[in-house]
């Protein structure tokens, strides 16, 4: 659930979150049961049910933090289980950051100023590796004519009063929607590290994270819809249905901008976005204002688009050719060898174009066309030979269904051969889904959606994702809405590297 979406008076808002402790409290008694019965024949059975369970909570109490901050409401009181903040571990190394005042003299009286102590805040960060502490010191000096005192601001932190890092709030990110590790287990291997972190304060974080890094999200959406090819690919993920303990399938959507291919050195960038179903409704929301080539496999709710006119289909030869290699693979078959064959000088005409501007592409891809022309008369002449319902006659049917789509590319150099930039883009996201179980909620699958957003954006301009993170989360609570296009990733890549050379010497 976005901000936008939350009533407006305080009493709802105030039962809404009563209520939600409530169900996370009753969440946390139903794990602490399950847990006690964690041995025997069944153990494996309540150690899923515990693992569901625990991600359910995770997404409540990341759910809570986020509405939090997009949202003024009175605070309730805290449950009594709610962890008290402990003082940051001894045994972990500290760095010492000094903000000395920018003034000379007094600001007041021009008298000169002798100390007259400091103040000393601690946060918990993470480099790369390793925790440790960064002492923030700001020493206080006094006038010595008058009483002024004279002081650095304070340094802002990407959380208010947290005691969090940009370091440590990046690396729990990263390791969550990159690396997939739920919030439960990221704690359980910060203990056995000495460090003492609960689960429910790591929701709070990612929450926080994820309201704060919005803005920065819709800048890069905005970036991807103004490009004049996209390609678009969509893909299962299994979401918890709200008071059912089942899952139900939600859809995460890609749209990238990569346009290096055709020699176009604009930034390249992906935007995902979240739905609870794939109906056509949704790409075609996520797709209103854009206007150009749309590069996709052949799913009918794009057909809406296309047929306004104002976008232009571009199909995909790897997903065609993956039809015949599945049946070569299964069979044997030498029809689809040979429309594996026939395929392959496609992709080689390709290999000799690539990376070159549209005009070269185009030139380039003339032997291509008889080649095509060949393929569609003899994809015609066997489909005649097979029965309708072999797998075969599937196959040449897909292609000969989506041919134009399929052989637009060889007439405009801005298309590519395949859409394999938007299913490399989706990797990510099915690799996850070997590691987790769901996603808790809808309101998770979107905030997953913004983080693989800005994660998937930094690996295509060659940044590490922690390290894009790390920098934008320590800067970006002091920028302006206006400002925030100098936080995209190929702005701020020189900068990191600058930075993660300096911290590496």
């Amino acid at each position: 659930m976005n901000s936008a979406a939350l009533p407006r008076d305080t009493t709802t808002l105030q039962a809404m979150v009563v209520a939600q402790q409530a169900e996370i409290e009753h969440l946390k008694l139903i794990i602490a049961k399950l847990r006690r019965m964690q041995f025997g024949q069944s153990a494996e059975k309540i150690d899923k049910m515990v693992g569901q369970l625990e991600l359910a909570l995770e997404e409540l109490e990341t759910g809570k933090a986020e509405r939090a901050e997009t949202t003024e409401i009175a605070p309730v009181e805290e449950a009594p289980g709610k962890p008290v903040r402990k003082p940051l571990p001894d045994h972990l190394p500290r760095d010492t950051v000094v903000y000395p005042p920018e003034a000379s003299c007094c600001p007041d009286c021009g008298g000169h100023l002798k100390p007259l102590g400091e103040d000393v805040s601690e946060v918990l960060d993470y480099v790369p590796a390793s925790f440790r502490v960064i002492r923030h010191v700001r020493p206080k000096l006094a006038c010595g004519r008058c009483d002024t005192i004279v002081q650095a601001p304070a340094a802002s932190r990407p959380i208010a009063r947290g005691r969090a890092g940009s370091g440590l709030l990046a690396h729990v990110l990263v390791a969550k929607y990159c690396d997939h590790l739920p919030l439960y287990r990221q704690s359980g291997i910060y203990a056995r590290e000495g460090v003492d972190l609960e689960r429910s304060t790591l929701a709070d974080w990612v929450g926080q994270c994820s309201a704060l890094l919005r803005p920065l999200v819709e800048r890069l959406r905005q970036h991807v819809l103004t490009g004049e090819k996209l390609h678009a690919d969509d893909t299962p993920v299994p979401v918890l249905a709200p008071g059912e303990g089942k899952t139900k399938t939600g859809r995460l959507w890609t749209y990238v901008r990569d346009d290096r291919p055709a020699g176009n050195e604009t930034p390249p960038a992906v935007w995902f976005a979240y739905s609870p179903n794939r109906k056509g409704e949704h790409p075609q929301t996520h797709l209103k204002s854009f206007k150009g080539i749309l590069q996709a496999d052949a799913f009918a709710g794009f057909n809406a688009l296309y047929a306004k006119g104002d976008i232009q289909e571009a199909a995909c030869w790897a997903h065609a050719r993956r039809k015949f290699f599945e049946i070569h693979q299964a069979q044997g078959s030498p029809i689809a060898a040979e429309a594996l064959k026939r395929i392959a000088a496609l992709y080689a005409i390709e290999s000799e174009v690539r990376g070159q501007p549209p005009d070269l592409r185009r030139k380039g891809r003339e032997p291509a066309k008889p080649l095509l022309d060949e393929f569609h008369a003899w994809l015609l002449d066997t489909r005649r030979q097979l029965s309708k319902k072999s797998g075969l006659a599937e196959a040449i049917g897909y292609a000969l269904n989506h041919w134009q789509a399929l052989i637009r590319y060889a007439s405009d150099g801005r298309i590519e051969i395949d859409n394999n930039t938007a299913e490399r883009a989706l990797r990510t996201v099915a690799l996850g889904r070997k590691n987790f179980l769901f996603a808790g909620s809808d309101a998770g699958g979107d905030r997953a959606a913004a983080i693989y957003s800005l994660i998937g954006s930094a690996k295509l301009n060659g940044l590490d994702p922690e390290a894009y993170l790390r920098f934008v989360i320590a800067r970006i609570a002091d920028y302006r809405i206006n400002e925030l296009d100098d936080l995209l990733p190929w702005r701020v890549a020189e900068q990191i590297a600058k930075t993660e050379l300096a911290v590496a010497a």
